[in-house]
């Protein structure tokens, strides 16, 4: 497995950092990176806009919703 790939916690409000994503992430060790296995960065959005639809990291919406893992420090921003 490659070393994962990772986001930037809660900004531009990317898809992966929303609670609706449906893909396989992990919050980085230092708290701020949510990280991606390269191989698969594709999740199902759930219940949002895009609702069934694979979105990737640069994907993005107007209904973001902050992933509980990352929540109170996207709250903070």
């Amino acid at each position: 497995m490659s070393p994962p790939t990772s986001v930037e916690l809660a900004a531009p409000r990317r898809c992966p950092s929303c609670e609706r994503w449906g893909g396989v992430r992990r919050l980085g060790a230092d708290g701020v990176a949510i990280q991606l296995d390269p191989a698969n960065t594709l999740g199902r959005c759930n219940e949002g806009p895009w609702h069934g639809s694979l979105r990737g990291p640069r994907n993005a919406c107007g209904q973001w919703k902050p992933w509980l893992e990352i929540a109170p420090a996207a709250e903070s921003r």
